[in-house]
């Protein structure tokens, strides 16, 4: 089973639908706790937007719970305005959606003045709300699929202000999963031709510690894809770090880089090794 946090039709199902069988769940929180206490094999769980950037909720909750990372998935967002059958634009008055999606919309309502953005939970559970409710006042913004599995009307796609909206998501399994890359082993869409490796740490407050840290990537030539601060949530304005670079921590170059990082930093936690899945 493949927890996922929102209703059928959601983005994150459409990520879990890859790798496996999808069960709902109704928050984050509960994704991690199902993989926790093995109620769940593995998770999905979106990580970094295109367009609205990192999910910190996500990124915190991987180092509060025993979970490891086993693949990375990316989804194409692409919403559509969807209604019950007969509904039309012109005589909606609402519009409703995950506030994420709503603010990646605001071109539509600022040339609709007369519908109002209303936020729900989740995109596809606005769908459903919808579907219920049957009515043609109100609308939904979620994706095709939600729509179809709803039996609503695609009244407009690709509404996003942006092409390009693009969901990175994370597939997570046990720590302590006797095989825990079983995944990359039996997923035949699994991209193996490079890896990822993710990492936190944390540094002393100390002149010059975050240059030490990177120069231990740097003067092995290993490339990070990606840096980012966040505030400690066990100490005042003191910052974790998230670092993304290619290769695979058992890479004698990456091997030999976290040992490096370990003799001076406060924490260094691998959060995993993962290739792509493929849509």
């Amino acid at each position: 089973m493949i927890a996922y946090q929102g209703e059928p039709g959601a983005y994150s199902e459409i990520a879990a639908l890859r790798i496996g069988e999808p069960q709902p769940c109704e928050s984050f929180e509960e994704i991690f706790s199902a993989v926790a206490e093995h109620r769940a094999d593995y998770a999905v769980v979106p990580i970094e937007n295109s367009l609205g950037g990192s999910i910190h909720q996500n990124y915190d909750l991987l180092l509060q719970h025993p979970v490891t990372i086993v693949a990375e998935t990316f989804v194409k967002v692409e919403h559509c305005l969807l209604g019950i059958p007969g509904s039309s634009i012109a005589q909606a008055k609402k519009a409703l959606s995950h506030p994420q999606a709503l603010a990646q919309c605001r071109n539509f309502f600022a040339a609709h003045k007369g519908i109002i953005a209303e936020a729900a939970y989740d995109t596809a559970g606005s769908a459903k709300m919808i579907a219920a409710e049957k009515d043609a006042t109100k609308l939904a913004i979620a994706s095709k699929r939600a729509g179809e599995l709803y039996g609503l009307d695609i009244l407009r796609s690709n509404l996003a202000d942006e092409e390009w909206n693009i969901t990175r998501f994370f597939c997570i399994t046990h720590a302590a999963s006797p095989e825990p890359m079983r995944l990359a082993q039996t997923a035949t869409t699994l991209d193996t031709s490079q890896y990822k490796t993710s990492i936190a740490f944390t540094l002393p407050n100390e002149q010059g510690s975050l240059f030490k840290a990177l120069a231990t990537f740097a003067m092995r030539n290993i490339d990070l894809t990606k840096i980012e601060s966040r505030p400690f949530r066990k100490k005042a304005f003191e910052y974790l770090f998230y670092i993304d670079c290619i290769g695979h921590q058992d890479d004698p170059n990456i091997y030999n880089a976290l040992n490096h990082l370990r003799e001076f930093a406060t924490m260094v936690n691998v959060l995993g090794s993962y290739g792509v899945v493929s849509a």
